[in-house]
């Protein structure tokens, strides 16, 4: 059996410490990372202005957009990894892993192309404040120069956390963004930069995190070793990568346009709501990424006990993946809910931006306990190999139904509550449809 230094033997003994050693410093590193980004919206808030605060958060929806796609091959490479290690075919590992990286170096290009070229477009045709706009053009432009290190970033982390190792991926992160938050404090408030200041910022960070995941990988052991004279393109490892990840990216591209027509929506109301939103949906990610490192889990933990024909211990791992993740999740929308007012005063102090934000806080971070039912259920789900079935749940159930909603029930009462509320909605609906696809495919793969 294979076994590696910083590996999680994910096929024998007991599941609960492991995934919670897996899922608790990966959930650490997505929420450091959103904290440090966040950096980004507090700086600007605090030592410039609410238009050049709303004109980085704002952007969060449109990047989110155009990356999701290549970071969905990164779930495709996690689950090729994860199964040929649980199958304990050592080359295959390498040349999957070789694979993956020269898929990321290509979807990093492919990216800074595109995101420089559609910038303003995009954020004109998301409505986008005529006081804001230019400032988060080149926001965008900048943000995208650093792609190459971001995608890096993505499928390295995917081939650490393949084995079980969720640690280093979360040092990186971690060094990445005091960088990231030391640099804010002296582009902005020493030298003036505003907008530009926080996007050099976050490009710098992001190069650092990246080259400290390929430096782990360049003196990781056999089979995990990175060489760059064995870069390779194979289309057994392709094929697979796009049959896993292509839905799972789709699905968060198609989720994002979702939340570009929501951005959209609330950009109609101005910038001190866009502003406010923005403020907010820093919890939102900080919740969500608990949300995801469980799913992550439930992922990996699938990946390699379906691969090695271990299936109760499948059974096991969904249902210790589902109860981690509402426990600690619903700790954190606790927390958010309550102390709502004074976690958000860090961005702002206008008053007019919080009455805004914790509105945001209330209606939807507070709920955000509910998304671990789909997604976890989901991640199991890609783990056995169906990973078209959660994404067109969620198509329909997150993407779909949130447009309607934008389109029917917001243009009837144009109402920054009413639009919050389609978030609960929509989670709800989606979280049954994709428990039923769950039950009925578990009950056919598994029996």
């Amino acid at each position: 059996m294979l076994h590696s230094q910083h590996q999680i033997d994910m096929l024998h003994g007991s599941l609960l410490d492991k995934i919670l050693l897996f899922s608790l410093p990966l959930a650490a590193s997505m929420m450091l990372q959103q904290l440090f980004n966040s950096a980004d919206v507090a700086v600007v808030g605090r030592f410039d202005s609410p238009q050049a605060m709303a004109a980085v958060g704002s952007n969060g929806a449109a990047i989110n957009l155009m990356v999701n796609l290549f970071v969905g091959l990164s779930i495709g490479a996690n689950v090729i990894v994860a199964k040929y290690i649980g199958k304990n075919e050592t080359q295959k590992i390498h040349d999957a892993i070789h694979t993956s990286i020269t898929l990321a170096l290509i979807s990093g290009v492919i990216l800074i192309i595109w995101g420089i070229s559609i910038a303003r477009p995009i954020l004109t045709l998301m409505n986008t404040p005529d006081d804001i706009i230019d400032l988060a053009v080149v926001y965008f432009r900048i943000y995208f120069l650093g792609m190459p290190f971001i995608m890096l970033y993505n499928f390295g982390s995917a081939i650490l956390r393949s084995k079980g190792d969720s640690n280093r991926p979360l040092w990186c992160l971690g060094i990445g963004g005091v960088i990231n938050v030391i640099l804010n404090l002296i582009l902005v408030i020493i030298f003036k930069l505003s907008v530009v200041g926080v996007a050099i910022a976050t490009v710098i960070s992001n190069v650092v995190s990246s080259l400290m995941i390929m430096y782990f990988l360049l003196h990781e052991e056999a089979p995990f070793t990175f060489k760059f004279g064995d870069l390779t393109l194979k289309k057994e490892y392709i094929v697979q990568i796009l049959r896993i990840g292509l839905p799972a990216g789709i699905q968060g591209s198609l989720f994002s346009i979702s939340n570009v027509t929501i951005q959209t929506a609330i950009n109609s109301l101005g910038s001190y709501a866009s502003a406010g939103s923005a403020a907010a949906l820093n919890f939102d990610f900080l919740v969500y990424y608990i949300v995801a490192a469980f799913t992550q889990a439930a992922v990996t933990f699938t990946s390699q006990n379906f691969g090695a024909g271990e299936h109760e211990r499948c059974k096991k791992v969904f249902s210790l993946t589902m109860l981690s993740g509402v426990f600690f999740t619903g700790l954190a929308c606790l927390i958010c809910a309550v102390w709502s007012t004074e976690l958000l005063s860090i961005y702002t102090t206008n008053s007019e931006v919080l009455s805004y934000a914790d509105i945001r806080m209330i209606h939807v971070v507070a709920f955000l306990w509910m998304t671990n039912i789909y997604e976890i259920a989901g991640g199991c789900l890609r783990g056995m190999g169906y990973s078209t079935l959660p994404s067109v749940m969620v198509l329909l159930g997150c993407c779909v139904l949130r447009i309607i909603w934008v389109y029917t029930v917001f243009a009837g009462y144009h109402d920054f509550i009413m639009l919050m509320n389609v978030y609960p909605v929509s989670w709800a609906i989606t979280s049954i449809a994709t428990m039923i696809a769950y039950y009925l495919v578990r009950k056919k793969l598994l029996a």
